[in-house]
């Protein structure tokens, strides 16, 4: 139709290009395009010239102003779509013009298409170049956003950069980790998957297969791509699929229906009626233009008279397909001739429905959004009057100009563009739910809408949405969720959605499910035994609570009280020869020591406190100290006594009574003032070990200063041997109640003991070293006073003949 500015069209009503074979001999015919008519094409090409309409005989947009138009069928092919790309860029046609006609009339100032992103990509690398704008409304590929390579390209339709991000939201939502990819092998697919993927990876979506198709590839191909579905783990397959490559395979896979698949669906397909036949697709969910009102459209299409039908070409095929008939007769022998009673009002094609009006939408903003354009550069408002001017010389520069600059609203939808010349992005989410007849019907159950702050973009209501499985959403996941007390560990040469699910190691937990790392647990706690959770560390000492310290309590108050009955003993029997011979008064004071050393290993017991941990060595150290000072001072007074029995020896006045306790006196000093300095300077102190057992904490005594500790051994060790050697030097004197030999076997067992002390207390774990503390104490304090004092007890208390003067002086 011609008019005062012409806006260009293309759409693919075709799928198929006739090829033209040249042998340049005749003159090669014109292009074709063949196939079946896709009546939904038909329906946007209706739409442009319904909008135009409207747009012509409004009062407001383009008063005064006629539009016209040339609408092409670019057969959905490269080659045909770069013949109209330049015959649009030349302006001149010889259908609508004779040639004599120069006027600006035949200029294209804009172009409407195509419905896909190879063919608009063609058209507008061609059209960039004579600054002619093409505002798509099916083009949704987001390399088309890229300015410098598509300088002049708009499109009403949001980007597939928005749709991908929509469909990872979508899949992240269900939580489907695990998931099959199809697409269309074209600018469409490739780059609308691409997106969907980098996207899907930053959200730890893993893909299991990754497939690209057209429908025009060998069955064999398609074969292929069904069994790889067919045989797939992924329970989801999300596609990014031209409506006219996913019938060609849900054909296909219809022959022999894989196990049910959650399919996902980009626009391209996912409102197509003629798709909903496919039962193996039911539950699909998928990212859908909004559904809009067109008002008068249906009209409008439903308006056409045999005698309109006739004379286009286009509109004959529809009518032929529609009804099954011919109008020209002789035409197809196997079909009748059209009678005249075909009634379009009854057609239930997709021409005629409009119950989703979406793609169709996209179309007529386009047109609106052009003439907005030269409305904007025609038509001056003055004084509530808008004039405008069909004569100026308008050039497409301009009106690309403009067009970036459109903003207005039409039946309540919002048109506008950025400056990647994109839309705002509106999806809305549909699901195909299948009615109580059985017939699949799309419900809309969310949306996605990207001018909305992040976060709040995508919305959908799970309470109405339906799966292939019903309302129970199926799992997609290459591995069960690692359950609490394991963590994920990656399967070698697999995504990482495929792992396997090791325990926690040791003192780690993990409190959720699909850990990747288990977590420690705080120094005072531990993992249970299932590893999910901490709780505090038992606390381990040597408690009265225990068998053990039971019996080492016992031991210790019985040799106190062993030591108590033997000094009672030996107080009753004081005058008898044998107590006074051994010198009784270091005798009880070696018995108090050692009755002192047998109570001090309780102090050992029960849970370290500051002041029991500073008593129990210090204690310890001095009334060991306090007894081998005693037994040192009865293996020198038996030295002495010998000495004294020589003849003119006066060696006993040097270590007479006073002597003997000066000297016990001295040495238990020096043993005073090494606890009085280990105290001051780093006195020991209680700590929780947390390290000799990793499950529980032991409450034990620091050292604080190992050199006061080892200090008070050694002084003790010392004092142990130079005794040890004096005794050895006493033991064969002739006395009949010479203790020297019973001293000397008496230190062999004290060094004994405390030599194998040593590497026993380095190597014991735990309570069982404040245990081997308190058996080398009793051991050593049993051996002194089972090996001093049992024999003279038992000659008291058993033998009293021998406790006699008499007896004494015939012995010797």
């Amino acid at each position: 139709m011609d008019g005062d500015f012409l806006i260009g069209g293309v759409f693919s009503l075709h799928y198929k290009l006739n090829t033209v074979i040249y042998n340049y001999i005749t003159k090669p015919e014109p292009w074709k395009c063949t196939g079946s008519l896709i009546a939904r094409e038909l329906r946007f090409t209706r739409t442009m010239m319904f909008a135009i309409e409207e747009i012509n005989n409004s009062t407001e947009l383009l008063p005064g102003i006629k539009l016209g138009y040339q609408i092409y069928d670019s057969c959905a092919s490269v080659p045909m779509v770069v013949h109209l790309a330049f015959r649009l860029s030349n302006g001149q046609d010889p259908v609508f013009y004779n040639g004599s006609n120069c006027s600006q009339s035949g200029l294209m100032l804009a172009i409407v298409g195509d419905s896909t992103s190879s063919s608009s990509i063609s058209i507008s690398r061609i059209i960039g170049l004579f600054d002619i704008p093409l505002v798509s409304h099916f083009a949704t590929c987001a390399c088309m956003s890229d300015k410098q390579q598509y300088p002049t390209f708009f499109r009403t339709i949001p980007s597939d950069q928005f749709q991908a991000d929509a469909l990872v939201k979508l899949v992240k939502h269900f939580g489907w980790t695990w998931i099959g990819a199809v697409r269309s092998d074209s600018e469409y697919g490739n780059y609308g998957m691409g997106s969907f993927l980098d996207a899907a990876q930053k959200e730890g979506i893993c893909v299991e297969y990754s497939e690209a198709f057209v429908w025009s590839d060998p069955p064999s191909k398609i074969q292929r791509l069904a069994d790889v579905i067919r045989r797939s783990t992924a329970m989801v397959v999300v596609t990014f699929i031209a409506s006219a490559d996913v019938r060609v395979l849900l054909e296909e896979l219809a022959r022999e229906p894989p196990p049910l698949r959650q399919w996902i669906g980009s626009e391209g397909w996912i409102t197509d009626p003629y798709l909903m036949r496919f039962s193996l697709c039911a539950g699909a969910i998928g990212v859908a233009i909004q559904q809009s009102v067109i008002p008068g459209l249906r009209n409008f299409l439903l308006d056409l008279s045999p005698t309109d039908v006739a004379a286009s070409s286009v509109l004959t095929e529809f009518w032929e397909d529609a009804f099954n008939c011919s109008l020209t007769k002789n035409a197809d022998p196997k079909k009748k001739v059209c009678d005249g009673r075909e009634d379009i009002k009854t057609l239930k094609s997709p021409y005629t429905d409009i119950s989703q009006l979406r793609i169709t939408n996209m179309v007529y903003k386009a047109v609106y959004a052009i003439a907005h354009a030269i409305h904007n550069a025609v038509c001056q408002e003055t004084n509530s009057t808008i004039q405008c001017f069909k004569n100026i010389k308008l050039k497409s520069k301009k009106v690309l100009s403009e067009l970036k600059k459109v903003k207005f609203s039409k039946n309540g939808y919002p048109v506008s563009f950025d400056a990647n010349g994109d839309p705002v992005a509106f999806y809305e989410l549909v699901n195909w739910q299948k009615s109580e007849s059985g017939v699949i019907e799309l419900v809309t159950v969310g949306y996605y809408d990207a001018s909305l702050p992040k976060g709040q973009e995508f919305q959908i209501n799970r309470n109405i949405t339906w799966m292939h499985g019903g309302s129970q959403v199926p799992v997609s996941v290459c591995t069960q969720k690692c359950a609490a007390g394991t963590h994920k560990v990656l399967q070698k040469g697999k995504p990482i959605c495929c792992y396997d699910c090791i325990p926690c190691p040791e003192g780690e937990i993990s409190n959720t499910t699909d850990l990747s790392d288990c977590l420690s647990c705080p120094n005072e706690f531990w993992p249970n035994a299932e590893r999910d959770s901490c709780f505090l560390k038992p606390v381990e000492f040597l408690s009265f609570d225990e068998v053990l310290a039971t019996i080492l309590a016992g031991l210790s108050i019985f040799g106190a009280c062993l030591a108590i009955i033997t000094a009672v003993i030996f107080f009753r029997h004081r005058t008898t020869p044998i107590v006074r011979a051994n010198n009784s008064e270091l005798s009880f004071l070696l018995l108090f020591s050692l009755t002192l050393c047998f109570l001090c290993s309780l102090t050992f017991i029960g849970a370290p406190s500051e002041w029991s941990c500073m008593l129990r060595h210090t204690a310890f150290g001095i009334t060991f100290v306090l007894c081998i000072s005693c037994v040192l001072g009865k293996t020198v007074v038996v030295l002495m006594a010998f000495k004294a029995t020589l003849p003119g020896s006066n060696a006993m006045k040097w270590f007479g009574l006073p002597q003997q306790r000066m000297t016990v006196l001295f040495l238990t000093f020096i043993q005073i003032i090494i606890c009085i300095v280990w105290l001051i300077l780093s006195p020991p102190f209680p700590v929780k070990n947390l390290t000799t057992y990793k499950e529980k904490i032991i409450l034990e005594c620091a050292l604080g200063s190992a050199v006061g500790f080892w200090a008070v051994l050694g002084y003790i060790g010392l004092l142990a041997v130079f005794c040890f050697v004096l005794a050895v030097l006493a033991r064969k004197l002739p006395d009949n109640f010479n203790e020297a030999k019973l001293i000397t076997f008496s230190m062999l067992i004290f060094c004994a003991v405390w030599i194998t002390f040593i590497p026993a207390y380095v190597s014991s774990p735990g309570k069982f070293t404040v245990a081997v503390e308190i058996f080398a104490i009793l051991a050593s304090s049993f051996g002194l006073i089972l090996c001093i004092f049992a024999p003279k007890c038992f000659i008291i208390m058993c033998q009293p003949e021998k406790n006699s003067k008499k007896y004494l002086m015939n012995k010797k």
